[in-house]
């Protein structure tokens, strides 16, 4: 069985150091072989020395972090890291709030936080839900936009209709209008 330890900042600007020699002291080898280091926003996926960690653990090592916050960005992304190492045989420990994935009582940590995941993606999913609802009663169209008839927006411009009158008669914005003559600019200058 292995330590491995693994430390974790936001920014460039911030320093490892507190993380790293509590580590340490806890037992992690101070080696790249076994401490593993990002300095990158727990909102990046590409995390190279949580990838490299994942990839080297075994079955029967431990993981030890000093802040549950550190393993990932929200709830469910550390609930989804701490149960594929769960799968996998590999412990985790995060020493600052004294929770660890050992033994009976670890089952029943990953088990709660489990659920807790599964709930936060059920409120996700009612609120998503609720907010579309509320946008459809507002009159909101969801789907893909209409497209606009270029030729028939043309035809009314070469009869002097005014590019206000275009628009609206074709639900378009006179920007929308600008943009299709530029377009057939562009398009008579490449022919040329």
């Amino acid at each position: 069985m292995a330590l491995l330890g693994y430390a974790r900042v936001s920014t460039n600007q911030q320093n490892l150091d507190i993380q790293i020699k509590k580590l340490i002291v806890a037992g992690v080898e101070n080696s790249p072989d076994f401490l593993f280091t990002d300095k990158a926003s727990g909102k990046n996926d590409d995390r190279g020395g949580l990838k490299l960690l994942l990839t080297k653990a075994r079955k029967g090592d431990a993981i030890l972090i000093s802040k549950l916050d550190r393993l990932g960005r929200n709830t469910r992304d550390m609930i989804n890291s701490i149960e594929e190492l769960d799968s996998r045989g590999i412990a985790v420990r995060f020493l600052d709030d004294g929770i660890s994935t050992e033994g009976a009582m670890g089952k029943m940590v990953v088990t709660i936080l489990a659920a807790v995941a599964q709930a936060e993606r059920a409120r996700i999913l009612e609120r998503t839900n609720e907010g579309r609802k509320a946008a459809m009663e507002a009159g909101v169209k969801f789907g893909r936009m209409r497209t606009t008839n270029r030729e028939a927006v043309l035809a009314d411009l070469d009869t002097g209709m005014a590019k206000t009158k275009v628009a609206e008669k074709h639900g378009i914005s006179r920007q929308q209008v600008y943009k299709i003559l530029k377009a057939t600019e562009q398009d008579s200058q490449m022919k040329e």
